[in-house]
């Protein structure tokens, strides 16, 4: 009678799967789930959680990310840097149509760009915790989008050039309102739980209609 062979048998499954990752599957890996995990629980997770989640050890974690640091820049990329247009700039700055379209245009590809779970809630748990990604973020929206549509705006409407008045602090806060006020719709689903427009394109062109109507007035006194 033959007996059973008794020899360990190799693993299958999830683990060896894991352990064939090239390094840059490998890598992808830990910074999805970075995305998620410090989504959830913010960025005081601890790197060994992340680990005991990924399945993998902490030192190896630490292979592809010395620091936390590291990995929290590398999160920043992957979240806010590749998902941003760089031809967004260019739309704004389209003469062949007027502001109000560019504006729509814009907005209609940056929405669903930003507004999901993700983005959101580690936008926000970046801004409660200092962590610093939040600043060079806005210093894009400021720099690519809003002082460009600041000098778009005062071209169409016959205004003095940004070159002859520079935009006034008080000036671009009026382009930070109707930013925030789309970006609001994330902050209410994402971080509120409360509900959102069904339709938040046609919301958002009414916002930029309602912004369009009264941005001469408003510039123009403030270049008094």
């Amino acid at each position: 009678m033959t007996k059973p062979d008794k020899r360990k048998k190799p693993k299958t499954g999830t683990a060896s799967k894991r352990s064939r990752l090239l390094p840059d599957e490998r890598e992808k890996q830990i910074v999805l789930e970075a995305i998620r995990f410090f989504a959830e629980v913010g960025f005081d997770g601890q790197t060994r959680e992340l680990a005991r989640r990924l399945g993998i050890t902490q030192p190896l974690l630490y292979r592809y990310f010395p620091t936390k640091q590291d990995l929290v820049d590398r999160v920043y990329k992957e979240i806010y840097l590749t998902r941003w247009n760089p031809e967004w700039q260019d739309w704004i700055e389209d003469r062949r149509q007027p502001v109000a379209a560019r504006l729509k245009r814009f907005y209609a590809e940056y929405y669903p760009a930003i507004v999901n779970h993700d983005w959101m809630r580690i936008f926000f748990q970046a801004g409660m915790r200092n962590v610093g990604f939040n600043q060079r973020y806005l210093k894009l929206v400021r720099e690519r989008i809003l002082l460009v549509l600041c000098a778009e705006v005062r071209r169409e409407l016959g205004l003095p050039s940004v070159a002859a008045r520079p935009v006034s602090p008080a000036e671009l806060e009026l382009y930070w309102g109707l930013h925030g006020s789309i970006v609001y719709d994330g902050i209410r689903q994402y971080i509120y739980g409360t509900a959102v427009p069904p339709d938040p394109v046609a919301v958002t062109n009414a916002k930029i209609d309602i912004f369009m109507a009264g941005i001469k007035a408003a510039v123009t006194n403030l270049l008094k």
